[in-house]
């Protein structure tokens, strides 16, 4: 169980969850306000079930909160009196292992996100930060995604993983992140004999709560992992991404245009005295944006039809510090989204991504994050008791700034948590 308070210096509009691309201007109506919100959302109930058959480990998993929406828009009304916060599926996977294969089937963290150790599924063994905001930390590379997976453990120390991870067509927008400004002929619906068709609903997503984009195949990711010690972890990954779209025009068919992009990520956790660890995960892509929590556009789309990739680039680093049964940890993060620009069949209003929308298209974005978690009590009959706070600061630059308005965005937000786990323990089995 949690309980979470979070006060914010201007208003998100986002939950207790930050969308870090979308905080709002001083100048604007949202920036002249403060909140201060209360939610049990962050609240999760999960099982895990281990078992062998013969020369096989099998374990399942399960994890669920309460931070699902009620329909599209989320009706606001209902905050007003019940709260019935929404109940939805975080992981659900079924791993099985003989020897030095392992395989696993479902929806669990993807395999882009970094490991703290090896190249486990299990919670425990992600680098998802410290934070107490249910969207982690700025510039994190990660994502919930259904797939398969295949590891190898070459020895108790390497490791090597492929996976194949459902694509998403992905041009920005939602989860606070900006979105490319897209040709008038694909923002408007196109015919063709009797067939009507529209890039924008249905073959690209910008961010809508609607799961229609036509994904031309998995993404495949590669991750290689060295553990040497229980002192250092590191890992190399890199994501391939294929998009293909139909663009509308009048004729006797619709010509297709396919780009394969991608990024890769270099992470690294390391102690550098007892109880105090240095991690840095950095990635940066080509047409891969959306693996940085959605925070930039993997493609956008030139008057002629053609998907052109968009750059774009993260980092979390910082310490993670145990002092008695305290965790005491701090983390930079920050994302940058390069231009890619070009004109429209009209020859002079400009599409893409960069210096078009005023104040609408992120250059950089930076957080910076303290924070600690304290064990008040623990017991194998009665559970633990946690008490957490993080404090963060963050600012966003847009590419554009015209007139008198502000050249960035800035926020602090400071979260409380008392989080009471249930007592129990991993089997011993499947480990």
């Amino acid at each position: 169980m949690d309980m979470t308070s979070v006060t914010r210096s201007t208003n998100p509009g986002s939950g207790i969850g930050t969308n870090f691309g979308s905080i709002p201007y001083g100048n604007a109506q949202a920036g002249a306000l403060s909140e201060t919100r209360l939610s049990p959302q962050n609240s999760r109930i999960g099982m895990r079930i281990d078992t062998a058959f013969k020369d096989f480990k099998v374990m399942g998993y399960w994890e669920s909160d309460f931070l699902g929406q009620v329909g599209s828009p989320p009706n606001g009304g209902l905050a007003v009196s019940s709260n019935p916060y929404v109940f939805r599926l975080r992981l659900f996977w079924v791993d099985v292992q003989k020897g030095k294969n392992e395989f696993l089937a479902g929806q669990s963290w993807s395999l882009m996100t970094p490991n703290r150790r090896g190249i486990s599924p299990l919670p425990g063994d992600i680098f998802f930060s410290q934070d107490i905001d249910v969207n982690y930390q700025l510039g994190l590379t990660w994502g919930r995604i259904p797939g398969f997976r295949y590891v190898y453990h070459a020895s108790d120390n390497v490791a090597f993983a492929l996976a194949l991870e459902n694509s998403e067509p992905y041009v920005g927008g939602g989860n606070g992140g900006s979105g490319v400004t897209l040709p008038a002929a694909i923002s408007t619906t196109a015919t063709t004999g009797s067939t009507q068709g529209s890039v924008l609903g249905g073959q690209i997503n910008n961010g809508s709560s609607v799961i229609s984009a036509a994904a031309l195949m998995p993404d495949i990711i590669a991750k290689l992992a060295f553990d040497p010690s229980k002192r250092f972890h590191g890992e190399v990954a890199g994501v391939m991404i294929a998009n293909k779209i139909a663009y509308p025009i009048t004729g006797p068919a619709f010509p297709a245009n396919t780009k394969v992009g991608g990024g890769a990520s270099v992470n690294l956790g390391f102690d550098v005295a007892p109880n105090v660890r240095v991690v840095t995960n950095n990635y940066y892509s080509n047409g891969g944006g959306r693996y940085i929590f959605g925070q930039a556009p993997d493609f956008m789309i030139r008057a002629d039809g053609t998907i052109s990739l968009i750059h774009s680039a993260s980092t979390v680093t910082g310490l993670e510090i145990t002092a008695g049964k305290t965790l005491l940890y701090g983390y930079y993060g920050g994302v940058y989204v390069a231009k890619n620009m070009a004109l429209d069949a009209n020859g002079t209003t400009k599409i893409g991504y960069g210096s078009i929308s005023n104040d609408g298209q992120n250059r950089a974005i930076q957080e910076i994050t303290f924070g600690s978690n304290t064990t008040l009590a623990k017991s194998p009959k009665w559970g633990a008791l946690n008490l957490m706070f993080q404090y963060s600061y963050l600012q966003r630059n847009p590419w554009l700034v015209t007139g008198t308005s502000p050249t960035n965005a800035h926020l602090s937000m400071g979260f409380v948590n008392l989080r009471y786990t249930l007592p129990g323990s991993a089997p011993t089995i499947g480990k």
